[in-house]
């Protein structure tokens, strides 16, 4: 298992309900990077079914493509 720079961020993550992943990647990301709230995208509830498929085959996640668009949401937040 790779070491957690920021543990007490990491598990604030965790209890948020964040995946182990994700949390670990907030957790080790310098914070320039991870300070400032800048996102100008639609909520995922706004992206048609099509961009959020996209979306996941961006980021390399795969078995995604018989999904539903409630299930792709839900993918892509807990990724």
């Amino acid at each position: 298992m790779k070491r957690i720079k920021n543990e007490a961020q990491y598990e604030a993550l965790r209890d948020q309900g964040y995946s182990k992943e994700k949390s670990a990647r907030i957790a080790n990301s310098p914070d320039t990077k991870t300070g400032k709230k800048g996102g100008k995208a639609a909520p995922y509830e706004e992206w048609t079914r099509e961009e959020l498929y996209q979306k996941t085959k961006e980021i390399g996640m795969e078995g995604v493509s018989q999904l539903n668009k409630k299930e792709l949401i839900e993918k892509l937040r807990n990724h």
